[in-house]
This record gives structure tokens, sequence and C-alpha cells, in this order.
């Protein structure tokens, strides 16, 4: 796997191998190396718990986070645990947005030559690997925490548990937002409200852009990347329709509902009226592209992970105290946002050869000292994922005036149902994942854009995603 480019290696943490050097570290804005604050402390009964695993050794994957002080940070805690237990751990960083990341890691499950542990976004890959037949069952470390730690979050509930088993671990809670430049909007003599719907967010962005001065109010692609396809999921939702049934069996895509959503967010990038508010080269961005130009300072909205809103925040970017920051928008099928978030999550794979000592370093990872350095260094990307790690320290309480918010979302009461019956989450479903990671929907949006009418285009990629779902096991 050394030469596979789909892992970034980070080398072996702990046992005196020190990989956490320069190469290791994110750099300050002077290019020398910034050492995380953070050194949290293990706790006793887990440095017990692994002193008959002292002199052994572990493979970790971690999914890359947008920010690599935070990546840095984690190491930190890693190293911690290896060097106080005695252990090596070898961490490698997995670029989740590949397309291919399912394949590759069942490949390495069949071939026994996986990691022990990784952390995935669980709405995006756990049902996956599951249908797979890769995961180990982790119900006791669950039911374990839930024990100290109280309960996680309502959303892990739906994706990580699968015929009343625990298939993941939740790690930490991902923040997910809407952004607003607030002082174009008071220029313009617009209030910001809490809710908006997807046409008025639509005309707000026109009407906060001014190419002349590099303002451009609609921040978001429809190419091939996560945030694209994160975006174009949750307007069809918000419309009434949806990839599949509520038990995720069923592929049910080619819906009215469907065609109109796909036709309105169409009609953004092919109507003249709306071209001042596209960004020069939005039609080729990938997924960090919406970040730069955000920090750059030339988009109105965006719609992201956290992970934006931390970078302008540790960075002191200007942008962060001009940023305004809501849920999500709402449409003909909804009264609410159908922002549910999302969490990493730990899982074991199959044949993992040192399952008892992953099993110690995950239930190490969620408590608040160790998380506590990833959340300082990405504000609102990494928070708790357990109702009392969030009361474990001030930070998680008062860091941040949108903090309390994304608590809200960790703790509400699920499901949310819209107009015309279909409730979310719907059913952790492989068929599903897999069709929004072979980036059917982006596909599909420039099908449009490229002339096909969006009746057409919505029943062809009904049919990609009935091949999807067979491929799956959901036999159509």
């Amino acid at each position: 796997m050394d030469n596979n480019p789909l892992w970034s290696r980070r080398g072996f943490l702990g046992m005196g191998v020190g990989v956490l050097g320069a190469a290791g570290m994110a750099a300050c804005g002077d290019g020398t190396p910034s050492t995380p604050k953070v050194q949290a402390e293990v706790p006793q009964e887990l440095i017990d718990a692994a002193k008959s695993m002292k002199g052994s050794s572990m493979g970790m994957l971690s999914q890359k986070l947008y920010s690599e002080a935070a990546n840095a940070a984690l190491d930190a805690s890693i190293k911690k645990f290896a060097d106080t237990t005695g252990t090596k751990i070898e961490n490698s960083l997995v670029q989740a947005d590949a397309g291919d990341v399912v394949a590759k890691i069942h490949a390495e499950v069949q071939g026994g030559v996986a990691r022990d542990l990784a952390f995935m976004t669980d709405s995006r890959f756990v049902a996956q690997f599951h249908s797979l037949g890769d995961l180990e069952d982790v119900s006791d470390i669950v039911k374990a925490l839930t024990a100290v730690y109280g309960e996680p979050t309502a959303e892990s509930k739906n994706f990580c548990v699968f015929d009343g088993k625990w298939f993941a671990i939740p790690y930490h809670f991902i923040g997910l937002g809407s952004f607003l430049r607030k002082d174009w909007m008071q220029d313009k003599g617009i209030t910001p409200k809490e809710i908006y719907t997807w046409e008025e967010l639509r005309d707000l962005c026109l009407a906060i852009s001014d190419p002349s001065k590099r303002r451009f109010g609609w921040g978001m692609t429809v190419n091939r990347s996560g945030d694209a396809n994160g975006m174009i999921e949750a307007i069809i939702n918000a419309y009434g329709g949806s990839i599949a049934t509520d038990d995720g069996r069923t592929v049910k895509f080619n819906t009215p509902e469907t065609v109109q959503a796909v036709s309105f967010l169409a009609d953004i990038y092919t109507n003249n009226k709306y071209k001042p508010m596209l960004p020069p080269g939005v039609a080729a961005w990938t997924d960090s592209s919406n970040n730069e130009n955000w920090l750059a300072g030339i988009l109105g909205y965006t719609r992201n992970q956290f992970s934006v809103f931390a970078d302008s925040k540790t960075k002191k970017n200007p942008v962060y105290e001009n940023t305004y920051v809501f849920a999500d928008c709402i449409g003909p099928a909804t009264d609410k946002p159908l922002m549910l978030g999302q969490s990493q999550a730990f899982v074991i794979f199959k044949g993992a050869k040192n399952a008892a000592l992953a099993k110690l370093l995950a239930q190490y990872l969620i408590t608040a000292p160790a998380l506590l350095g990833v959340a300082k260094e990405a504000p609102g990307l990494a928070l708790p994922a357990w109702e009392k790690v969030w009361d474990a320290d001030p930070y998680f309480l008062n860091g941040d005036p949108a903090f309390p918010i994304m608590r809200k979302i960790t703790q509400l009461p699920l499901p949310l149902t819209t107009k015309n019956g279909l409730n979310f989450p719907q059913k952790a479903s492989a068929g599903q994942q897999a069709a929004v990671g072979a980036y059917v929907l982006t596909d599909m949006m420039q099908q449009v854009i490229q002339g096909t009418p969006a009746a057409k285009a919505v029943q062809d990629t009904h049919a990609k995603m009935v091949q999807i779902f067979n491929q799956q096991g959901l036999p159509q």
C-alpha cells in the first residue's frame, strides 16, 4: 500500500519512533512546524487494560480532515496513547472523496492486509462496509461508552446500527452548515433570517453579488465533489424527492419532485440572469475550491462542513467576523431544514490483527482531553459525539457561538418528516451511499446543464442507481 496514491503515509507513532517532527506537523505562517498545545492524558483504566499489549502494534486509517492542524492534533493524541501504553500505532490519512475508497479498503480486507481501525463518515460509508461484510460488531464498546458518557448523537443511531447491533463507534460530530457574508447583506440593507427557502437564498445570492468588486454570491459547484453531492441531495430532499424509499432498499429517484428540484438547480447555472453571482471557474471546482474561495473573501454563500468556518477562525481571517451561520434551506416539501449532521465513526475491520488495542484507542480518542486538541484546531468541525463529553470541558460549551446550535442538532428528535411522507434520516443504505459515492448526482447535473431535459436526466440517473443497488445486493 506504500505506492497507493490514495494514502498519505504518517509513519509509526510511539515506541520512540519520532515521526511527529517537521513532516508530521502543520506549518505555521512562517513555515515552521506548530506543536499542538493539548497533551491529552490517557485514563488509567485504559493504561491498565493495555498492559498485556505492550510492544504490540496496529494500523489506523484517518479520514482526512480539511484542517492540517487538526490532523496534526489527532496525531499528537495517538502518539500520546502509544507512548503511554508502550505500543506502536501507524496512522495514515485517507482521502474520502476519491470515489473508490470503499473498493480499495474492501480489497485490503479481503486480502488480509487492512488496518485494524479506521474512522469514516457514518452516513457515507458505514452501510457500504457492513453490506460487504467488512466490519466487526462493536456493540460491547458502545454499551460501555454509553454507561460512562451518556447517549451518542441521534443520527449515529441510524447510520451505525444494523439489526440492533453497532458496527461503528461514534467518534466526533461533524458540524455542517450554511454560511453567508453578513457584511455584504448589510451593504444591501438585507437582514439575516434563521431559515431561507432555496429560492430565497438564490435571490439573495444574486442581490449581494457585484462582479466589479469580486463579489460572487453563489459559492457552490455541481462538479464532481462531496460538497456538490451534499447540496444536490439536500435540494432534492427539500423538494420531496429522494434516492430511495425510507427503508433504503428500493430506488425511487424518478419522481416529479426530483425533476422539479433538478430543474431549479440547473437554472442557476444556465440562466443568464444568475450569471453575475457565479464565480469564475465554478464549473470545474473540486472539494477544496469553495473553501479556498470563501477564505479569499470572494463568495457570498457556501454550504460546507465547518472546516471553512474553522479555518477562518483559527487563521484570524477577517471573513470569520463577517460570517452568518444558519442550518440549511427548506423547500416545497419541508418546513424545517433537514440538517441532521454527520459523525465520524470508528470501525474495526474483519481480520484485524490487534482488535483489542484498536478498541482501547477508540475509547481514548472519544474522550474530552483527546478530542480537545482536534476540536480547537477545527472549531465546529470536530465536536463531541457523546452527551457527557460536551459537558466535560468549557470549550465545547463556550468555544464559539455556533457550538450550541451544533449541540442541538446532535440531539434532534428523529426522524424529520417531509410533507409528502418521507422520513429523514432514511434507513442506512449501501445502495444510496454507493450511488452518491459514484457521483451519479453530479453527472446528472452536468447532463442537464449541457442541454438534456431534466426529466430525461433524472430517468437516466434512476436507471444507473438501479444498477448500483443491484450490485450492492439490493435487487430492484
